[in-house]
Protein backbone atom coordinates (compact mmCIF):
# COMPACT_ATOMS: atom_id res chain seq x y z
CA UNK A 1 0.00 0.00 0.00
CA UNK A 2 1.14 3.58 -0.68
CA UNK A 3 -0.40 6.69 -0.19
CA UNK A 4 0.68 7.99 -4.09
CA UNK A 5 2.41 5.98 -7.17
CA UNK A 6 5.24 7.41 -9.50
CA UNK A 7 1.74 8.05 -11.54
CA UNK A 8 0.69 10.02 -9.65
CA UNK A 9 1.55 13.41 -11.15
CA UNK A 10 -1.06 15.49 -11.09
CA UNK A 11 -1.58 18.04 -7.87
CA UNK A 12 -4.65 18.28 -6.46
CA UNK A 13 -6.18 21.27 -3.60
CA UNK A 14 -8.33 18.73 -1.11
CA UNK A 15 -9.60 18.94 2.50
CA UNK A 16 -8.66 16.48 4.59
CA UNK A 17 -8.64 14.69 8.30
CA UNK A 18 -5.44 14.06 9.93
CA UNK A 19 -5.96 12.28 13.27
CA UNK A 20 -9.34 11.23 15.21
CA UNK A 21 -9.93 14.68 16.22
CA UNK A 22 -12.04 14.86 12.46
CA UNK A 23 -10.57 18.43 12.09
CA UNK A 24 -10.52 18.86 8.89
CA UNK A 25 -7.90 21.41 7.24
CA UNK A 26 -6.88 22.36 3.49
CA UNK A 27 -4.66 19.40 2.03
CA UNK A 28 -2.50 19.13 -1.12
CA UNK A 29 -2.23 16.00 -2.76
CA UNK A 30 -1.47 14.09 -5.90
CA UNK A 31 -3.86 12.02 -8.36
CA UNK A 32 -2.81 9.38 -10.84
CA UNK A 33 -2.70 10.50 -14.31
CA UNK A 34 -5.92 10.16 -16.50
CA UNK A 35 -5.08 6.16 -17.73
CA UNK A 36 -7.27 4.91 -20.62
CA UNK A 37 -10.32 3.88 -18.92
CA UNK A 38 -10.21 7.33 -17.08
CA UNK A 39 -11.87 10.32 -16.60
CA UNK A 40 -10.82 13.79 -15.24
CA UNK A 41 -13.84 15.60 -13.36
CA UNK A 42 -13.40 18.93 -12.27
CA UNK A 43 -15.71 18.72 -8.45
CA UNK A 44 -18.19 20.96 -8.31
CA UNK A 45 -20.21 19.85 -5.51
CA UNK A 46 -19.75 17.53 -2.77
CA UNK A 47 -22.50 16.22 -0.13
CA UNK A 48 -21.41 15.67 3.35
CA UNK A 49 -22.74 11.99 4.63
CA UNK A 50 -22.99 10.41 7.71
CA UNK A 51 -20.57 8.03 6.53
CA UNK A 52 -17.83 10.96 5.91
CA UNK A 53 -18.46 11.82 10.03
CA UNK A 54 -17.48 8.12 10.89
CA UNK A 55 -14.58 8.22 8.82
CA UNK A 56 -12.79 11.25 10.03
CA UNK A 57 -13.56 10.20 13.79
CA UNK A 58 -12.03 6.94 12.64
CA UNK A 59 -15.48 5.69 14.96
CA UNK A 60 -15.15 1.95 13.34
CA UNK A 61 -11.72 2.12 13.49
CA UNK A 62 -10.48 1.58 10.10
CA UNK A 63 -9.46 4.91 8.85
CA UNK A 64 -6.18 5.65 7.25
CA UNK A 65 -4.98 9.42 7.81
CA UNK A 66 -4.82 11.13 6.33
CA UNK A 67 -8.67 10.60 4.33
CA UNK A 68 -10.16 12.88 1.99
CA UNK A 69 -13.67 12.38 2.64
CA UNK A 70 -16.67 12.75 0.15
CA UNK A 71 -18.13 9.89 -1.94
CA UNK A 72 -21.28 12.05 -3.45
CA UNK A 73 -19.89 13.59 -5.51
CA UNK A 74 -20.92 15.70 -8.87
CA UNK A 75 -18.97 17.58 -11.64
CA UNK A 76 -18.29 18.13 -15.08
CA UNK A 77 -15.38 15.53 -17.42
CA UNK A 78 -12.37 17.57 -18.74
CA UNK A 79 -10.72 14.54 -19.96
CA UNK A 80 -11.49 10.70 -21.45
CA UNK A 81 -9.15 8.43 -21.93
CA UNK A 82 -8.56 5.99 -25.02
CA UNK A 83 -10.76 3.30 -24.06
CA UNK A 84 -14.01 5.65 -22.77
CA UNK A 85 -16.62 5.28 -25.19
CA UNK A 86 -19.72 6.20 -23.02
CA UNK A 87 -18.12 9.64 -21.93
CA UNK A 88 -17.16 13.19 -23.35
CA UNK A 89 -15.77 16.15 -22.17
CA UNK A 90 -18.10 18.81 -20.92
CA UNK A 91 -20.68 15.70 -19.57
CA UNK A 92 -22.27 15.65 -16.47
CA UNK A 93 -21.32 13.30 -13.82
CA UNK A 94 -21.67 11.74 -10.99
CA UNK A 95 -19.04 9.40 -8.71
CA UNK A 96 -20.27 7.38 -5.38
CA UNK A 97 -18.77 5.17 -3.08
CA UNK A 98 -17.55 2.58 -5.26
CA UNK A 99 -14.09 3.47 -6.68
CA UNK A 100 -13.09 -0.19 -7.95
CA UNK A 101 -13.96 -3.60 -7.67
CA UNK A 102 -12.71 -7.23 -9.24
CA UNK A 103 -14.54 -6.96 -12.53
CA UNK A 104 -14.52 -10.76 -12.27
CA UNK A 105 -16.87 -12.16 -9.84
CA UNK A 106 -20.80 -13.01 -9.44
CA UNK A 107 -21.22 -9.86 -8.17
CA UNK A 108 -19.69 -7.28 -10.38
CA UNK A 109 -20.88 -9.37 -13.44
CA UNK A 110 -24.54 -8.95 -12.52
CA UNK A 111 -23.86 -5.37 -11.73
CA UNK A 112 -24.00 -5.70 -8.23
CA UNK A 113 -20.41 -4.33 -7.46
CA UNK A 114 -20.90 -3.19 -4.34
CA UNK A 115 -21.12 -6.34 -3.14
CA UNK A 116 -18.08 -7.52 -4.56
CA UNK A 117 -15.60 -8.76 -1.76
CA UNK A 118 -12.87 -6.61 -3.05
CA UNK A 119 -14.56 -3.07 -3.64
CA UNK A 120 -12.96 -0.05 -2.83
CA UNK A 121 -14.19 2.84 -2.12
CA UNK A 122 -14.21 6.05 -3.24
CA UNK A 123 -12.13 7.36 -0.20
CA UNK A 124 -10.25 5.57 2.38
CA UNK A 125 -9.88 2.52 -0.22
CA UNK A 126 -7.13 0.78 -1.53
CA UNK A 127 -7.18 0.96 -5.78
CA UNK A 128 -5.51 -1.31 -8.11
CA UNK A 129 -2.34 0.71 -8.19
CA UNK A 130 -1.93 0.01 -4.36
CA UNK A 131 -2.58 3.59 -3.64
CA UNK A 132 -4.99 5.05 -0.90
CA UNK A 133 -8.48 6.26 -2.79
CA UNK A 134 -9.20 9.61 -1.88
CA UNK A 135 -12.50 11.48 -2.01
CA UNK A 136 -14.67 14.41 -3.19
CA UNK A 137 -13.88 17.37 -0.81
CA UNK A 138 -11.04 18.19 -3.85
CA UNK A 139 -11.24 20.24 -6.62
CA UNK A 140 -10.46 17.58 -9.22
CA UNK A 141 -11.15 13.96 -9.50
CA UNK A 142 -9.68 11.05 -12.02
CA UNK A 143 -12.11 7.86 -11.96
CA UNK A 144 -12.05 4.64 -14.16
CA UNK A 145 -15.12 5.07 -16.19
CA UNK A 146 -16.87 2.35 -14.99
CA UNK A 147 -17.93 4.13 -11.74
CA UNK A 148 -19.17 6.92 -12.94
CA UNK A 149 -23.54 7.82 -13.90
CA UNK A 150 -24.19 10.99 -15.73
CA UNK A 151 -26.35 13.43 -13.73
CA UNK A 152 -29.65 14.04 -15.41
CA UNK A 153 -29.92 17.54 -17.46
CA UNK A 154 -32.76 18.41 -15.34
CA UNK A 155 -31.39 18.25 -11.67
CA UNK A 156 -29.53 20.84 -10.45
CA UNK A 157 -26.12 19.91 -9.25
CA UNK A 158 -25.65 20.55 -6.20
CA UNK A 159 -29.28 19.07 -4.79
CA UNK A 160 -28.40 15.98 -7.14
CA UNK A 161 -24.94 14.87 -5.51
CA UNK A 162 -26.55 13.35 -2.22
CA UNK A 163 -28.29 10.84 -4.28
CA UNK A 164 -24.84 9.28 -5.39
CA UNK A 165 -24.93 8.11 -1.75
CA UNK A 166 -28.40 8.75 0.40
CA UNK A 167 -30.34 7.75 -3.14
CA UNK A 168 -28.84 4.84 -4.15
CA UNK A 169 -29.19 3.93 -0.47
CA UNK A 170 -32.82 4.08 -0.35
CA UNK A 171 -33.40 3.25 -3.84
CA UNK A 172 -31.82 0.13 -4.50
CA UNK A 173 -33.63 -1.50 -1.13
CA UNK A 174 -36.90 -0.37 -2.68
CA UNK A 175 -36.43 -1.95 -5.72
CA UNK A 176 -35.72 -4.86 -4.33
CA UNK A 177 -39.01 -5.51 -2.28
CA UNK A 178 -40.77 -4.24 -5.66
CA UNK A 179 -41.85 -1.48 -4.94
CA UNK A 180 -41.02 0.31 -7.87
CA UNK A 181 -43.52 -1.45 -10.26
CA UNK A 182 -46.29 -2.48 -7.56
CA UNK A 183 -47.80 0.93 -6.02
CA UNK A 184 -50.24 1.39 -3.12
CA UNK A 185 -48.11 -0.39 -0.46
CA UNK A 186 -47.90 0.46 2.92
CA UNK A 187 -44.43 1.92 3.20
CA UNK A 188 -42.72 2.98 6.63
CA UNK A 189 -39.65 5.18 6.93
CA UNK A 190 -37.51 5.11 10.29
CA UNK A 191 -36.06 8.51 10.51
CA UNK A 192 -36.29 11.72 8.77
CA UNK A 193 -32.41 12.87 8.08
CA UNK A 194 -30.22 13.06 4.95
CA UNK A 195 -31.59 9.38 3.95
CA UNK A 196 -35.02 9.55 5.44
CA UNK A 197 -36.19 12.33 3.72
CA UNK A 198 -35.42 11.29 0.26
CA UNK A 199 -36.50 7.81 1.47
CA UNK A 200 -39.94 9.59 1.75
CA UNK A 201 -40.09 11.32 -1.43
CA UNK A 202 -38.76 8.48 -4.00
CA UNK A 203 -42.14 6.18 -1.83
CA UNK A 204 -44.45 8.76 -2.97
CA UNK A 205 -43.58 9.02 -6.32
CA UNK A 206 -43.47 5.49 -6.83
CA UNK A 207 -47.09 5.55 -5.56
CA UNK A 208 -46.95 4.33 -1.99
CA UNK A 209 -48.53 5.58 1.08
CA UNK A 210 -45.91 6.74 3.75
CA UNK A 211 -45.38 6.86 7.24
CA UNK A 212 -42.54 8.67 8.99
CA UNK A 213 -41.47 7.17 12.11
CA UNK A 214 -39.52 9.26 14.21
CA UNK A 215 -38.04 10.40 17.77
CA UNK A 216 -38.62 13.72 17.38
CA UNK A 217 -42.92 14.92 17.45
CA UNK A 218 -41.41 18.24 15.99
CA UNK A 219 -40.97 17.09 12.58
CA UNK A 220 -44.29 15.66 12.00
CA UNK A 221 -45.18 18.98 10.52
CA UNK A 222 -42.46 19.12 7.72
CA UNK A 223 -42.80 15.35 7.16
CA UNK A 224 -46.66 15.83 5.97
CA UNK A 225 -46.42 19.27 4.35
CA UNK A 226 -42.69 19.21 3.38
CA UNK A 227 -42.19 15.93 1.99
CA UNK A 228 -45.64 14.62 1.22
CA UNK A 229 -46.01 12.38 4.38
CA UNK A 230 -49.33 10.82 4.90
CA UNK A 231 -48.75 9.39 8.88
CA UNK A 232 -46.20 10.02 11.58
CA UNK A 233 -46.01 8.01 14.24
CA UNK A 234 -43.57 9.19 16.79
CA UNK A 235 -41.52 5.81 17.99
CA UNK A 236 -41.76 6.94 21.60
CA UNK A 237 -45.42 7.47 22.24
CA UNK A 238 -46.88 4.38 23.19
CA UNK A 239 -50.37 4.71 21.99
CA UNK A 240 -49.25 5.89 18.77
CA UNK A 241 -46.85 2.87 18.24
CA UNK A 242 -50.15 0.38 19.41
CA UNK A 243 -52.25 1.91 17.07
CA UNK A 244 -49.80 1.49 14.33
CA UNK A 245 -49.12 -2.37 14.88
CA UNK A 246 -49.25 -4.76 11.85
CA UNK A 247 -49.55 -2.10 9.27
CA UNK A 248 -46.82 -1.54 7.28
CA UNK A 249 -45.87 -3.74 4.37
CA UNK A 250 -42.31 -2.70 4.18
CA UNK A 251 -39.86 -0.58 5.81
CA UNK A 252 -36.63 1.22 5.71
CA UNK A 253 -34.63 1.96 8.79
CA UNK A 254 -32.43 4.73 8.00
CA UNK A 255 -30.76 5.74 11.86
CA UNK A 256 -27.51 5.89 12.41
CA UNK A 257 -27.61 5.98 15.96
CA UNK A 258 -27.99 2.86 18.18
CA UNK A 259 -31.49 1.77 19.04
CA UNK A 260 -33.53 -1.35 19.16
CA UNK A 261 -35.75 -2.91 16.14
CA UNK A 262 -37.92 -4.39 18.39
CA UNK A 263 -40.68 -1.90 18.53
CA UNK A 264 -40.21 -1.17 14.94
CA UNK A 265 -40.88 -4.96 13.90
CA UNK A 266 -43.98 -4.95 15.51
CA UNK A 267 -45.58 -2.12 12.85
CA UNK A 268 -44.84 -4.73 10.08
CA UNK A 269 -47.75 -6.69 8.71
CA UNK A 270 -47.41 -10.58 9.35
CA UNK A 271 -44.31 -11.77 6.30
CA UNK A 272 -43.59 -8.06 6.64
CA UNK A 273 -39.98 -6.32 5.85
CA UNK A 274 -37.44 -4.12 7.60
CA UNK A 275 -34.50 -3.56 5.74
CA UNK A 276 -31.47 -1.33 7.37
CA UNK A 277 -29.73 1.05 5.41
CA UNK A 278 -28.24 3.23 8.95
CA UNK A 279 -25.13 2.14 10.01
CA UNK A 280 -24.63 2.44 13.95
CA UNK A 281 -21.82 1.96 14.94
CA UNK A 282 -22.73 0.01 18.13
CA UNK A 283 -24.82 -3.08 17.42
CA UNK A 284 -28.60 -2.78 17.32
CA UNK A 285 -30.93 -4.62 19.14
CA UNK A 286 -32.67 -7.43 17.89
CA UNK A 287 -35.24 -9.48 20.22
CA UNK A 288 -37.08 -12.61 18.65
CA UNK A 289 -40.33 -12.42 19.62
CA UNK A 290 -40.99 -10.03 17.00
CA UNK A 291 -39.55 -11.83 14.67
CA UNK A 292 -41.17 -15.22 15.13
CA UNK A 293 -44.88 -14.35 15.67
CA UNK A 294 -45.13 -11.87 12.88
CA UNK A 295 -42.95 -14.35 10.04
CA UNK A 296 -41.12 -11.37 9.50
CA UNK A 297 -37.58 -10.77 7.89
CA UNK A 298 -34.93 -7.98 8.53
CA UNK A 299 -32.17 -7.42 5.98
CA UNK A 300 -29.76 -5.16 4.67
CA UNK A 301 -28.90 -3.11 2.06
CA UNK A 302 -25.45 -1.33 1.07
CA UNK A 303 -25.53 1.58 -1.58
CA UNK A 304 -26.01 0.27 -5.46
CA UNK A 305 -24.33 -0.96 -8.11
CA UNK A 306 -23.81 0.83 -11.04
CA UNK A 307 -26.28 0.12 -13.40
CA UNK A 308 -28.41 0.86 -10.37
CA UNK A 309 -27.19 4.13 -9.23
CA UNK A 310 -27.78 4.98 -12.93
CA UNK A 311 -31.08 4.08 -13.18
CA UNK A 312 -31.88 5.76 -10.19
CA UNK A 313 -30.41 9.06 -11.56
CA UNK A 314 -32.58 8.64 -14.60
CA UNK A 315 -35.88 7.87 -12.02
CA UNK A 316 -35.14 11.17 -9.58
CA UNK A 317 -34.56 13.00 -13.14
CA UNK A 318 -38.28 11.75 -14.46
CA UNK A 319 -39.55 12.68 -11.08
CA UNK A 320 -37.84 15.52 -10.47
CA UNK A 321 -36.64 14.03 -7.23
CA UNK A 322 -33.52 15.96 -5.64
CA UNK A 323 -32.43 16.49 -2.29
CA UNK A 324 -33.27 19.19 0.40
CA UNK A 325 -29.92 20.83 0.94
CA UNK A 326 -27.85 23.59 3.11
CA UNK A 327 -25.03 24.68 0.55
CA UNK A 328 -21.41 25.63 2.35
CA UNK A 329 -18.23 26.51 1.37
CA UNK A 330 -15.35 24.37 1.79
CA UNK A 331 -14.33 26.42 5.09
CA UNK A 332 -17.61 25.52 7.02
CA UNK A 333 -17.09 21.83 6.72
CA UNK A 334 -16.08 21.71 10.61
CA UNK A 335 -19.11 23.47 11.04
CA UNK A 336 -21.52 21.35 9.21
CA UNK A 337 -19.45 18.20 10.71
CA UNK A 338 -20.41 19.35 13.98
CA UNK A 339 -23.92 20.15 13.09
CA UNK A 340 -24.10 16.78 11.50
CA UNK A 341 -23.34 15.39 14.68
CA UNK A 342 -25.88 16.92 16.43
CA UNK A 343 -29.26 16.38 13.45
CA UNK A 344 -28.61 19.75 13.20
CA UNK A 345 -29.07 19.98 8.95
CA UNK A 346 -32.18 19.98 6.74
CA UNK A 347 -31.62 17.62 5.42
CA UNK A 348 -27.69 17.53 3.64
CA UNK A 349 -24.86 19.44 3.67
CA UNK A 350 -23.45 20.19 0.26
CA UNK A 351 -20.29 21.67 -0.51
CA UNK A 352 -19.74 24.06 -2.71
CA UNK A 353 -16.33 22.89 -3.86
CA UNK A 354 -15.63 24.96 -7.40
CA UNK A 355 -17.33 28.20 -5.82
CA UNK A 356 -20.06 28.30 -8.47
CA UNK A 357 -23.48 29.10 -8.90
CA UNK A 358 -25.88 25.57 -10.10
CA UNK A 359 -25.08 24.43 -13.65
Amino acid sequence: MAMETPNHTQTVAGWAAHSSSGKIVPYTFKRRENGVNDVTIKVMYCGICHTDLHHVKNDWGITMYPVVPGHEITGVITKVGNNVKNFKVGDRVGVGCLAASCLECEFCKSSQENYCDQIQFTYNGIFWDGSVTYGGYSQMLVADHRYVVRVPDNLPMDAAAPLLCAGITVFSPMKDSQLLESPGKKVGIVGLGGLGHVAVKMAKAFGHHVTVISTSPSKEKEAKQRLGADDFIVSTNTEQMQRGKRTLDVILDTVSAKHSLGPILELLKVNGTLVVVGAPDKPIDLPSFPLIFGKRAVKGSMTGGMKETQEMMDVCGKHNITCDIEVIKPDQINEALDRLSKNDVRYRFVIDIAGRSKL
